[in-house]
């Protein structure tokens, strides 16, 4: 929706972690509930892979891409 929030986080997190884990990230680290519709995005370690949590009011969608070749530029 156009008026959805963005959050980027700039940290690294560990993507073994699975939707528990991350939406405790987004409570205790970025001050958010992961319930409010706002959509949380996520790299891993080296740059390859970014992951987006949003809970669109029945459940949660975890979704990831994978690059094939190179890094993702971060801040």
């Amino acid at each position: 929706a156009p008026q959805a929030r963005i959050l980027v986080a700039i940290e690294p997190i560990d993507f073994r972690s699975g939707i528990d884990r991350i939406a405790q990230i987004c409570r205790a680290v970025m001050g958010e509930s992961p319930l409010g519709g706002t959509v949380f995005v996520f790299r891993n370690r080296r740059s390859t892979a970014i992951r987006l949590l949003m809970h669109d009011g029945q459940g949660f969608w975890l979704c990831q891409k994978r690059l094939s070749c190179g890094k993702l530029t971060w801040w």
